[in-house]
């Protein structure tokens, strides 16, 4: 049977974020921003593919952020992304994040099933509720008061569709489908792999029913010990396992005052501070993405990487401080860069190899 490579046998697993969106994660007017050619994203696929990197893990977005940037109004969109990538790599897990009321899940499931036989079984899903009610404005659609409870009947449709050759009814609350069934079905026969990224609790509990992996951010690697602290609580609860995934924004160089002035300088000083001000004030309004006292203190770490951990300094700083994650529990986290087709070879040159040595990975 194939193994999805997160649940592969490193230690701590690595995942190339948002790489799909111009500027990555990223809210700046540098130069060199990620324009997200299809050239350039299928480049840093394969680098990450050679290198044994887990994961590549896409943003779901559909309206820019305005400034001068508009930032990420240039995405592509996850299900055909992950499909497309699937025939340009050979072991990276392929995942696409959903917005899910924007997607029905009798769409999803055959996409995400596509997916996963064009891959040979290395899709995975990220399900996310949406946070962006301007977002929602261009589907006609408004945001519900229970998004989880919209997001869990809508994995348990899917997980329905796959598990059953028969056509079903469905009668819910927000879902009612006659003589609904898919074909193929995942390269398992079951379910493929599926993130949660939330912070809140509700979201937690989403993510102990029907996630296997809860994908969150942290202010410091303490209080991202307390989350997996908390997951490892609900989770018992619910009788099942959930491992930890968090997400960072990575400036690694050969020193760390280079790798410092560099953030200052495109995380600061060539900020995009239109656009940042309307996504940060659009999540903290309207989202549950991070602790409040994140979007207080770290507007640097939102034009830097969207409100993710920063890891900026020399490979031994970013390796040291992955050793501390996995020590607190983290199953992996994601990178992202201004860059990745530039820096993604420095990294996996100088960092995989600290890993390796620490024991991390293979």
């Amino acid at each position: 049977m194939t193994l999805n490579p997160i649940y592969g046998p490193n230690r701590f697993k690595l995942g190339i974020f948002a790489a799909n969106a111009d500027g990555g994660l990223t809210v700046t007017k540098v130069p060199e921003r990620w324009p997200a050619t299809w050239s350039g994203i299928v480049t840093a696929a394969q680098i990450a593919d050679r290198a044994g990197i887990e994961f590549f893990l896409p943003i779901a977005r559909w309206k820019g952020f305005g400034g001068e940037t508009n930032a990420r109004q240039h995405s592509y969109e996850t299900f055909t992304f992950a499909a497309a990538l699937s025939g340009v790599t050979e072991r990276i897990g392929l995942f696409s994040t959903v917005h899910v009321p924007m997607i029905h899940p009798l769409f999803a499931a055959k996409a995400w099933a596509t997916v996963d036989q064009a891959s040979n079984g290395r899709a995975g899903l990220n399900i996310v509720a949406g946070w962006n009610p301007d977002e929602f404005a261009m589907f006609g659609l408004e945001r519900v008061e229970a998004p989880y409870d919209q997001a869990a009947e809508w994995i348990d449709i899917i997980g329905r569709l796959y598990a059953q050759t028969d056509p079903f009814d469905h009668d819910g609350t927000y879902y009612q489908m006659r003589n609904a069934v898919t074909l193929p079905k995942p390269v398992s026969g079951r379910r493929p792999p599926v993130l949660n990224a939330a912070f809140s609790p509700p979201g937690r509990d989403f993510a102990s029913q029907h996630a296997d992996f809860l994908f969150t951010t942290f202010k410091s690697i303490a209080a991202g010990k307390a989350t997996i602290e908390d997951m490892a609580s609900r989770s018992a609860q619910t009788g099942r396992g959930v491992g930890v995934f968090t997400t960072t924004h990575v400036v690694c160089r050969r020193t760390r005052e280079e790798a410092e002035d560099y953030y200052q300088h495109y995380a600061v000083t060539m900020a995009d501070n239109a656009a940042l001000d309307y996504m940060m004030g659009k999540q903290a309004a309207n989202a549950s993405n991070h602790d409040p006292e994140t979007y207080r203190l770290h507007r640097k770490w939102f034009a830097g990487g969207a409100g993710t951990y920063p890891m900026i300094g020399t490979p031994q700083d970013i390796a040291e401080q992955m050793i501390e994650m996995s020590r607190a529990g983290f199953a992996g986290t994601t990178v992202s860069f201004v860059n990745f087709e530039n820096e993604l070879p420095y990294f996996c040159k100088t960092v995989l190899p600290l890993l390796v040595r620490a024991g991390l990975r293979g």
